[in-house]
């Protein structure tokens, strides 16, 4: 398979989920996205249509929204998945629900199809452990938000086809993004540096070097940082970047220890822009933040 797959399956229909389904319908495919219940399945619905109607808006796509509506489909049964030519799945970064979603995924589609996780820094050669066939195995790394990134991180295990990799790639092309291949190993290429300095930032913000603006201002005026490590934090959600730490702390050693003020927030509920407060104070508006 070198062309993008006519249809694609994802597992998961949140954030990523939502953004990994519009980025393939807007290239052309049609798309099923399967979610746990039908209002869950029913709020991805929403947030994929959303942005067809944001891209329609931008005139970045050549089709009108009814056009792109029409090549999405969700629901719950994972009868969905029988055609799909490409299955992505797009859950929460818990390992055990990843493992059980993967077999979830290949009890339903053959042997041959491809499977790829979302993951953003759990080992591909450990997922691939619940799988019977690793070799069609691999991780698409797709970035927050999804229309807007450029980028997706193409994880390849140990027992990975060659040719699924060369397949991956195209695909990643004809999506409009840039490909990046690493080997599989904890946090990648991006999570690994992102989360490095991710921590960092917060530990100099917890110990008073400087406000979350002025460190955030010293990454995007100095080193050409497209957005600083906090607000990027925010973006992303504490919670999701503390269970990143985590998970490269057990892998990696100490320097990957999540500061306690990190923890704090998350223990507080002050998760960024999903709840409207994190290191930034966010509203529906703004995709900026401004200073706490």
């Amino acid at each position: 398979m070198t062309v993008i797959p006519s249809i694609v399956g994802v597992l998961g229909g949140g954030r990523m989920g939502a953004g990994i389904a519009h980025a393939f319908v807007v290239s052309g495919s049609r798309v099923r996205v399967v979610e746990r219940d039908d209002e869950q399945a029913a709020a991805a619905l929403a947030r994929v249509t959303s942005a067809f109607a944001a891209s329609v808006d931008r005139g970045s796509v050549g089709e009108s929204l009814e056009e792109l509506s029409a090549r999405i489909e969700t629901g719950t049964d994972d009868a969905l998945f029988d055609e799909c030519e490409l299955v992505v799945e797009a859950v929460p970064e818990d390992a055990g629900l990843k493992a059980v979603s993967l077999a979830r995924i290949e009890d339903r589609v053959g042997a041959e199809i491809p499977i790829a996780s979302n993951t953003s820094s759990m080992s591909i050669d450990a997922l691939a452990a619940a799988l019977r066939f690793p070799q069609r195995f691999l991780g698409l790394h797709f970035f927050n938000p999804v229309p807007a990134s450029e980028l997706v991180e193409i994880v390849v295990g140990s027992a990975t086809d060659a040719a699924l990799v060369a397949d991956a790639e195209a695909w990643v092309v004809a999506l409009g993004k840039t490909p990046v291949t690493v080997k599989d190993s904890p946090g990648f290429a991006s999570s690994r540096l992102g989360v490095i300095i991710g921590l960092e930032a917060i530990r100099m913000l917890e110990e008073g070097v400087a406000s979350a603006e002025d460190i955030d201002a010293a990454m995007v005026l100095g080193y050409k940082h497209p957005i600083g490590p906090l607000r990027l934090t925010d973006l992303v959600g504490l919670d999701v970047r503390l269970g990143i730490a985590d998970y490269l702390h057990s892998r990696l050693g100490e320097r990957f220890s999540p500061p306690q003020l990190l923890r704090d927030k998350v223990a507080a509920g002050e998760l960024g822009r999903k709840t409207g407060t994190g290191f930034f104070t966010w509203d529906d508006k703004s995709s900026q933040g401004g200073t706490r």
